[in-house]
């Protein structure tokens, strides 16, 4: 995590989920050019050309939320062996399963399952009052190269001029002599 991701999240976007019908809400979410500034500098990229988000919210039982998300993105970052800009074209989806954390009363129980594919189960929020747009910063910041690249280029590392001699050469020689 760079320390710009520790400033406050240059997108936010917050749902009453507990005002969610049956069909659900969809919430899209477009970066202006500010926002697009503030978003490069929190994930210590040069630029974000481009950023735009879909989030579809479902309401899957009293303290249960289905959360599915579409995210796209334009960003420029420098290349990890000449500096020169690296553009890439982010484009991937994820879905994530929101539980209340204190809807349920102690002692009750309510049936919680986690998806097979989904090794970390629901996510447990503390609030109905959501912003759906954390996630897709969280998930935007894992989608970038941490090494990009510019075209072409492979880092070679220098090879030391003369292989060093080990320290344990000259024992070597005595063990020879004895």
């Amino acid at each position: 995590m760079t320390e710009a991701m520790t400033l406050a999240p240059p997108i936010a976007s917050f749902v009453e989920l507990s005002d969610l019908g049956q069909a659900g809400e969809e919430v899209t979410l477009v970066a202006n050019a500010g926002q697009r500034a503030r978003l490069a500098e929190w994930a210590g990229l040069e630029a974000v050309d481009h950023f735009e988000a879909v989030v579809n919210l479902k309401r899957l039982s009293r303290s249960r939320f289905g959360y599915q998300a579409s995210v796209k993105a334009d960003i420029t970052q420098s290349c990890v062996v000449t500096l020169e800009p690296v553009r890439s074209h982010l484009s991937f989806e994820f879905s994530r399963e929101l539980h209340l954390a204190h809807a349920v009363p102690k002692g009750w129980a309510e049936e919680v399952a986690a998806a097979p594919a989904d090794d970390e189960g629901p996510e447990e929020i503390e609030s109905t009052k959501f912003d759906v747009a954390a996630p897709v910063l969280e998930e935007f910041a894992l989608a970038i190269d941490p090494y990009p690249r510019a075209a072409g280029v492979v880092f070679k590392p220098q090879a030391e001029a003369e292989e060093r001699e080990s320290p344990f050469a000259a024992l070597k020689g005595l063990k020879k002599q004895g």
